[in-house]
């Protein structure tokens, strides 16, 4: 079954979407990315003449309650994309009778679930080095399926459009699928972009491929590095974890970012890349300044020769070169991360050449994936998501999907 072909008249919808949405000191949202992407699913629902029930978590209140986390404040956000009132509901778990009450064409928001610890089915307050962990959690997985049951009660059908949440077996994600008929559970249309981008990515590929790889650490991107390693031509690794190289190399750092632990991983990713003929591109020179702020000091140097005192920020205009040449020539594009510190004007002119070279390679016919948040981010900064192929709503679902691993949220769907 498929959200097309499926008639929602007089139907009650109960639809995960990814509304975790940054927000700012006074609660306005700052990106409304995640809840657009949403829009074609949800006004399907309505347009069908079916009732609408959204439930999504924001942030990570970890089981408790924070108002700062409250999905009432992005109520009339939702309201305003939907062209009609929206109801809310303060308890996601005693919403029934909000939720019988709906008439068609009529919406309801859930509380944030994760005021629930049953959503993410962790056992609270106890270490997994306790003894009685394995009960407590043998437990909390018997109080998450009564939680997702409660959930699947106030709707005839299960929608899943949030890939950000995908990678998770969360009581919403996951374990709701389980109360609902083959027939009357689906995907959402952001969804099934979503697949349908990464297996553009995985299984048609057009070369050369070239994926850039950005982040802080090194060890948070290692799965995803050796799943690329059987599939690109070029494999450009910055950001952060550009120092944790040079230093691996024999380089002098000054105060950049480093993981120290993390050296001999760096060396093993190049004779990896050495002996699968993959092309591996590494930042030469950088842009450092003396100071973690927008109007520091600044000098380009050498990344492995950066002074004492001064860090890395972003890639340099030789490394900005190289980089772009190889995406330019690009026929398959992935971007996860940025070059440096794209949130400082300053040191942004990295991330934005990368990101124009990516524009100008999807314009020459290569298709571009961009995702993960701050690379989301990046390109809506710089005003270029619409000119990239593809631009992804999941950061750490997308990663696992393109390692290859089987996504919960898909598979309790498709099975």
């Amino acid at each position: 079954m498929t959200i097309d072909n499926f008639n929602f008249n007089g139907k009650k919808a109960i639809v995960r979407v990814d509304f975790n949405v940054p927000l700012d000191e006074n609660g306005n949202i700052t990106d409304d990315t995640r809840i657009r992407g949403a829009l074609p699913t949800l006004k399907k629902i309505l347009a069908d003449g079916g009732s609408l029930i959204i439930m999504s978590h924001m942030g990570k209140p970890k089981g408790k309650v924070k108002s700062s986390l409250s999905l009432s404040q992005i109520k009339d956000t939702v309201a305003k994309y939907l062209e009609r009132p929206v109801e809310f509901a303060e308890d996601c778990a005693k919403a029934a009778d909000k939720a019988a009450a709906l008439k068609p064409g009529e919406v309801l928001l859930l509380e944030n679930l994760r005021f629930y610890p049953e959503e993410e089915g962790k056992p609270v307050g106890i270490d997994k080095e306790d003894p009685a962990y394995d009960a407590a959690k043998k437990e909390m997985k018997e109080r998450q399926k009564e939680f997702a049951k409660t959930l699947a009660g106030y709707a005839d059908v299960y929608v899943n459009d949030a890939f950000g949440t995908a990678h998770r077996r969360h009581a919403s994600t996951a374990v709701i699928a389980d109360y609902f008929d083959a027939d009357h559970k689906m995907l959402g249309y952001l969804m099934e972009k979503e697949v349908n981008a990464v297996d553009n990515i995985l299984s048609d590929i057009k070369r050369p491929f070239t994926a850039i790889m950005g982040g802080s650490k090194v060890s948070t991107k290692i799965g995803i590095i050796e799943n690329l390693m059987d599939k690109v031509d070029n494999l450009i690794l910055c950001g952060g974890m550009t120092y944790t190289f040079a230093k691996a190399l024999g380089g002098k750092i000054g105060k950049s970012i480093c993981e120290d632990d993390k050296l001999q991983l760096a060396l093993d990713i190049i004779e990896k890349a050495k002996a699968k003929g993959v092309n591996l591109l590494l930042a030469v020179d950088c842009v450092a300044g003396d100071d973690f702020k927008n109007d520091a000091n600044t000098i380009i140097c050498s990344v492995r020769e950066i002074p004492d005192g001064w860090e890395g920020l972003d890639i340099g205009p030789e490394t900005t070169k190289l980089f772009c040449d190889a995406i330019k020539n690009a026929k398959t594009i992935l971007w996860n991360g940025p070059a440096g510190v794209f949130e400082f004007d300053n040191f942004a002119k990295g991330s934005r050449a990368i990101a124009e070279a990516i524009v100008e390679a999807t314009e020459n016919g290569a298709f571009s994936l961009v995702g993960g948040g701050d690379s989301v981010a990046c390109v809506n900064k710089f005003g270029l998501a619409d000119k990239v192929s593809y631009v992804s709503t999941g950061g750490g679902a997308l990663l696992e999907a393109i390692e290859g691993k089987v996504l919960p949220g898909i598979a309790a769907i498709r099975g």
